[in-house]
């Protein structure tokens, strides 16, 4: 009997069309150059700690899955936070990965009845990606031209859409801006009054002026379906990949059922305590890069072809040039990355993202972007 000769093609039409229409996330190429395009932390561990970790990690029981030191994350990362009293922690690896979990667990299959996410747009592709992964719809409320809040036009489509997730970047990605306490509060006050969950997504929070896990201490029933979502990436540990998000227990414990089992390994978990009885250390590096933030944009704001250059609350800058696509080219030109996100909204045209570094980076990106204007 011959066995019919299978067809690569055949067994790709069984993936979903919308994902095999998709793009994949692509990492540039960067040997060789600076990396100013991922708001990575520009300094390394002292060399006496890279030591210190490296023997620690040494020990670590490879051969088991995670155990009792997840507990002791957890109870480290909430006394970090200033975790509230009856709130409890879901790790994910990253916070991309808690982005999907949310989603997941919102999802309403098989219903026939969609649930909706909303946020304000431009703001992290993570999050319209993953409500589309997940069978959710997605409603982007635009910012206004200069990346505020439309808080007339948030509080219309909670109104509209009744969102099952709001999203709310604080600071926000890509425009770095950390947007009006009083604005924020009356958008959380609008979904929770239609049983909806607010996500405060404060993955910047180590550069910015303040944070929303104070209210949710000063006002607990008014912020009672609010989950805060951080990540370590911006703490200074872009490679550990560990997200937490912090929310009263009831909540997260329904979470906690659709997290994949083991997600964050042990290296990672190691990896994270030992930065966090460090905590001084990434404390005045996020010192230090708020002072070169500002050092950097003055230097922008005086810099002739640059036509925008806006306040930041992140370890980010995002400016308006006369030609986005021809700076970014010539920046990559002279080694230097940086992200040209003129493409991911109307509101972003002509603008490009600067990490910001330590100074010698700095000097170095606004010199190539100097010669590419």
């Amino acid at each position: 009997m011959t066995t019919p000769a299978s067809s690569p093609l055949q067994a790709l039409a069984r993936i979903r069309p919308d994902v095999r229409a998709m793009h994949s996330y692509v990492v540039q190429p960067s040997t060789g150059m600076l990396k100013m395009d991922a708001m990575e932390n520009p300094f390394r561990l002292p060399a006496h700690l890279q030591a210190a970790l490296g023997q620690r990690l040494g020990s670590v029981a490879l051969n088991r899955y995670p155990g009792d030191r997840i507990a002791d994350l957890k109870a480290a990362l909430a006394q970090y936070a200033g975790m509230p009293e009856g709130y409890g922690i879901v790790l994910g690896n990253g916070s991309d990965e808690l982005i999907t979990l949310l989603a997941l667990a919102c999802a309403q299959p098989g219903t026939g009845q969609r649930a909706t996410m909303l946020a304000p747009m431009p703001g992290f592709v993570m999050y319209p990606l993953s409500a589309q992964l997940q069978g959710l719809d997605f409603v982007g409320v635009p910012l206004t031209p200069d990346f505020e809040l439309d808080e007339p036009a948030m509080l219309a489509a909670i109104a509209q859409h009744n969102p099952a997730i709001t999203y709310i970047a604080y600071p926000n990605n890509p425009t770095a801006t950390l947007w009006d306490e009083g604005s924020v509060q009356r958008i959380i006050d609008a979904a929770g009054a239609q049983g909806g969950i607010v996500v405060m997504d404060e993955a910047y929070q180590p550069f910015a002026s303040r944070t929303w896990i104070d209210r949710m201490r000063a006002e607990p029933a008014r912020n009672a379906h609010v989950l805060l979502m951080r990540t370590l990436s911006k703490f200074g540990l872009a490679g550990v990949r560990l997200g937490y998000l912090i929310g009263p227990s009831a909540f997260v414990s329904e979470i906690d059922k659709v997290r994949p089992p083991y997600n964050v390994s042990v290296l990672n978990c190691e990896a994270a305590l030992f930065a966090l009885e460090h905590a001084e250390v990434f404390a005045a590096q996020a010192a230090e890069i708020r002072v070169e933030r500002a050092t950097l944009i003055a230097a922008l704001r005086q810099m002739p072809g640059v036509e925008k250059c806006w306040d930041s609350e992140a370890n980010m800058v995002l400016i308006r040039v006369a030609d986005s696509a021809k700076a970014y080219e010539g920046m990559k030109n002279r080694k230097v990355l940086v992200k040209n996100v003129s493409t991911m909204h109307p509101l972003l045209a002509n603008c490009l993202r600067l990490t910001v570094g330590n100074a010698e980076d700095n000097a170095q990106m606004l010199a190539a972007l100097q010669a590419s204007l």
